[in-house]
Formats: structure tokens, sequence, C-alpha cells
């Protein structure tokens, strides 16, 4: 669903990511796990097409994000830190636009529209403007446009940050039905609780590089990892 191989890139002279190689599969939830500035938000943003990346190829259902973007970010959806949307547009305006943008029917937006946004209790708040929205709010509301055209794959930095327990309970729920209907989520999080009781596998990147990768309960049981461990948990802290 989605493979990177070799990427790299640099700001200057820093690496912010390192030759790094992954390969997320159908049903996955993948958890990408690293301290602040280790390069997550790098990978991420090469990956939806929003960074140019020096060398390296990265494949959204076997097409090259290089070569063909527009069709990669046919197949995706993104959700970043901070989301940043149209104030100037209510929200069931900027769904619209969203779903437009897509070409997904009158019918299934309205449904998807109604379901999700039903979920997350932010239906009655889709006619007030964005700009009048709180952060958790705004959150909700991408997570909404992100599901709506049914990409196979999303890709979410640190999406949780902002949701309230029952929002961000809602939203593990909502990851382990797109996976396990087919689809595939490569998210980030610093946080260890969270890639614990959610990833089917995990990667951990340090200074831009790939430090471990597989199955989580592997990767925890990793004795030489107990210091990366310790490092994201006094983050956390």
């Amino acid at each position: 669903m989605l493979r990177i191989e070799h990427l790299t890139k640099s700001y200057g002279e820093k690496k912010a990511v390192d030759d790094l190689s992954l390969h997320i599969q159908p049903g996955e939830i993948y958890g990408f796990i690293g301290h602040n500035g280790a390069g997550k938000t790098t990978t991420l943003k090469s990956c939806v097409g929003i960074l140019r990346f020096d060398s390296g190829e990265i494949y959204v259902d076997g097409i090259s994000v290089r070569a063909n973007p527009l069709e990669c970010k046919r197949r995706l959806a993104f959700i970043p830190d901070n989301p940043d949307l149209y104030d100037f547009m209510s929200g069931i305006k900027y769904l619209n636009f969203v779903a437009d943008i897509f070409g997904v029917g009158e019918k299934e937006r309205e449904e998807r529209i109604h379901r999700f946004a039903s979920m997350l209790e932010l239906e009655k708040d889709l006619a007030q403007p964005i700009s009048a929205y709180s952060h958790g709010m705004k959150q909700k509301l991408a997570v909404i446009s992100a599901w709506l055209h049914a990409p196979r794959l999303i890709i979410m930095d640190e999406p949780f940050v902002g949701l309230d327990p029952i929002a961000a309970h809602l939203l593990k729920g909502l990851m382990r039905e797109h996976c396990d209907a087919g689809g595939a989520i490569f998210f980030s999080t610093h946080v260890l609780e969270v890639a614990e009781k959610l990833c089917d596998k995990v990667a951990i990147i340090r200074e831009g590089r790939l430090v471990v990768s597989g199955p989580m309960d592997e990767v925890k049981g990793n004795s030489s990892l107990e210091s990366v461990f310790l490092e994201l948990e006094d983050q956390h802290a």
C-alpha cells in the first residue's frame, strides 16, 4: 500500500531523513515513533507529496509519488498535526469542498458526513464558521474530511493531539475499521502507550535514521532498545 525506499531529505547540511525504507501493507495500522525532531513529519509530508525529497522513491498503491503525485493523492488522505483549514468557510462548506475535489457523489457525501459528524458529535456545529472552532473541533473536521472520499491509505501526524478521550477512542475504532476493510494507516506518535495498544507494526526513527521496525511485540521486546524507549517515555512525561 505504501512503500518507502531509501528516502533521504536534507535541510541545508542537516539530514532530516537519512536512507529510510519502510513497507506498510493493506490491513495494517503502522505506527511511526520518534521524539520531536526525529524526522517523522518530514517523512509523512514526503509521502503525501507536500515535500520534495532529495533521493529515494515512495510508492502509493504501486504508483510513484515523484512521477505521478496527483494520482497518489487521489488514493490517500493526510491529517497534519495542526490542521490548516479555511477559516472563512463553515464546516459543511469545507466538507462539500473536499467532496467536490475528490468527486464524491451527493448521496455518498451526505451519508458519510452524517455518519462521521454524528459519531464525533460535530454535526450541530457544521453550520458554524471554522474560525469559531476549537482546536479539537478542527481536528474532528479534519478526520471527517480524510474519511470522506474513502481513501485506501490514510496518513496522520500525531492525530490524537487535541482530541478529547471520547473522540480519540472513536478515532481508534475508525482506524481499525478502515484497516479491517483492506485499507492501511500510517501515523506518527511519540506516545509509546498509544502505539502499544493500537498498532500492528511500528517503526522507530531517531535523528532521521530508522532504528528498528516490525511487529509491536517484537520491537518492544528488544532489550537493546531500552534507552530509546526511556527517551520517548521521558519526553512524554
